[in-house]
């Protein structure tokens, strides 16, 4: 089969075009055709960081951890899918685990789910880790009705889905970005947008919530933002963040009673722990999708296998909207 691989970690040209075999099917997996990946920030950082990060993979390696496809073959043990079914989810592309970027992977049948129906492949394979991670974080900060939510940085992969399933979940919601195109697609999926190099945090806390602060804070921006999201936060709020990778003065979230919510949706594919939540997580966003709650955000460059490297590129500009999908 046709594979991009790396074969030392660094910048986006270190990918290359290889044969690979095609993996066979095992119990408990299905061997999926793979029709389209997307390209999220870890992958990028596994490919620059290496080994620094304990979840990259050994060399020479396939990336790619979201995907679409079909299924090829279906291991023993496995009944939820049949030779056919069109699914999706997040199953390789670190550690043991080889990744989208190729024609065929193997896929652990507890970590995908049935594709939504009313999505393309290329949608699909956009969501699996943005909206485990923006689903998860929300229902751990308990997000209902009436509640009003922040999310910052409302225009990336994370942000667009979390907002939505706020709105989804009955909430309230307001989203920060920069730009005016961010700001306006903020503004399309249903949210109102906050210019934040216009606006304090003061004053928007001031102007939506009467100097209140946001009930859920959810921070897919993270690191020294974390701050900006304490201040936001109403007294006995929830803040969940994606990235948490960061020494601060945890004071204001001390006097303020503050929740934080760390979400780190790898867990279960490192550590073979709780696999199954994934695709529980990933059905119920296809029904969420299905519903017309959800729908993804691609950028508008379309890249084929062999123009991976162009897409880690154009994720890493930061110039990208939404999802940045490759197409297998």
């Amino acid at each position: 089969m046709k594979a991009m691989i790396i074969r030392e970690f660094g910048g986006p040209g270190v990918f290359e075009t290889a044969e690979l075999p095609k993996p066979e099917v095992k119990a408990g997996h299905v061997l999926v055709r793979v029709a389209a990946t997307s390209v999220n920030t870890v992958d990028s950082m596994i490919r620059q960081m290496g080994k620094e990060l304990p979840l990259s993979p050994d060399l020479p390696g396939v990336l790619g951890m979201d995907f679409a496809g079909v299924v090829e073959s279906v291991g023993e043990g496995v009944t939820a899918f049949k030779e056919g079914d069109e699914v999706y989810g997040c199953a390789g592309g670190l550690g043991e685990l080889q990744g989208a970027l190729a024609e065929y992977m193997l896929a652990d049948a507890k970590l995908i789910a049935k594709k939504p129906v009313s999505l393309s492949m290329k949608e699909a394979a956009a969501l699996p880790l943005v909206a485990i991670t923006a689903y998860e974080g929300l229902v751990r900060a308990g997000v209902k009705q009436g509640q009003k939510v922040l999310v910052h940085g409302g225009a990336g992969g994370v942000g667009h889905v979390a907002l939505q399933l706020a709105k989804h979940f009955g909430a309230d919601v307001y989203s920060t970005a920069g730009t005016e195109e961010h700001l306006n697609l903020i503004n399309e999926l249903g949210a109102e947008s906050i210019n934040y190099l216009e606006e304090s945090v003061v004053d928007y806390v001031e102007e939506h919530t009467s100097g209140v602060g946001f009930d859920v804070v959810f921070d897919s921006v993270g690191a020294n933002n974390i701050a900006n999201s304490f201040d936001a936060a109403a007294l006995n709020g929830q803040v969940a963040t994606t990235v948490s990778m960061v020494e601060m003065d945890l004071a204001t979230a001390h006097f303020k009673g503050l929740s934080l919510h760390v979400v780190f949706m790898l867990i279960p594919m490192i550590h073979n722990v709780g696999r199954e939540v994934h695709g529980e997580i990933l059905t119920e966003i296809a029904r969420i999708a299905e519903a017309g709650g959800l729908k993804p955000v691609l950028d508008e460059t379309d890249y084929s296998l062999e123009e991976v490297g162009k897409a880690h590129a154009r994720l890493s500009s930061g110039k990208a909207t939404g999802k940045v999908v490759v197409a297998v």
